[in-house]
């Protein structure tokens, strides 16, 4: 089958400028515990988001999605209102677990905090959090498949029982949010599941059962 063309592109020159505004803010940043600079996660990010048919300001949301809470706060976010828009600013909002990185909660508050909103978030926003999370747990689960427990070193939480517990609570919110997802995002959710369950399935073999599944108990 040849090649399909659009005489409409879905990006402009928006997304380009987007690019090079996230890859120059995470120049110098890797991904925890690896030399991988950090700019492959914001790529694979768009990437999903794009492949659930998400529209332009999803795709540059996906891009700077981490620009504010690693290290950019407020100001940088000013900047991105006036450069993408405030759709593509709401997008970044409801990605961050913080917007004053040098003043955040803790790490639990924080992340109960982005669960519980998610009835909250538009759908475009959950796309990207969807295409973030998903990204995330990828490649926890490749990693730990490699490595084993020491992975959980990288986030600083002993045998990564916390880390497991905020993954299946994504899993189950991103699963109530389902149908506002959209047909296309829906092979996604699954996939979340999948990836989480097979997080928890290793590290019951490695340490048995986990002592707690979701926040609550």
């Amino acid at each position: 089958m040849p090649e399909s063309f659009t005489d409409t592109p879905l990006l402009t020159e928006r997304f380009d400028a987007a690019l090079r505004y996230a890859t120059r803010h995470h120049a110098r940043q890797l991904r925890k515990g690896t030399p991988i600079p950090y700019a492959a996660h914001i790529l694979a990010v768009a990437s999903l988001v794009l492949e659930m048919h998400g529209d332009e300001d999803e795709a540059i949301g996906a891009l700077l999605h981490d620009v504010v809470e690693d290290g950019g706060g407020r100001a940088a976010l000013a900047e991105i209102e006036a450069a993408f828009g405030a759709t593509v600013a709401a997008i970044v909002v409801a990605n961050s677990d913080t917007l004053d990185p040098d003043d955040r909660p803790g790490w639990y508050q924080r992340k109960r905090a982005y669960v519980d909103a998610f009835p909250d978030k538009t759908p475009g926003a959950l796309r990207v959090s969807l295409a973030d999370k998903l990204h995330n747990s990828r490649s926890i689960l490749t990693d730990y498949r490699t490595h084993g427990d020491a992975i959980w070193a990288r986030f600083g939480q002993g045998l990564g029982l916390a880390t497991r517990i905020y993954y299946r609570e994504l899993a189950l919110a991103f699963e109530r949010e389902h149908d506002r997802l959209g047909p296309a995002a829906s092979p996604y959710v699954d996939e979340l599941r999948r990836t989480v369950d097979a997080i928890t399935a290793l590290a019951e073999s490695h340490q048995g059962p986990d002592t707690r599944t979701l926040f609550d108990g």
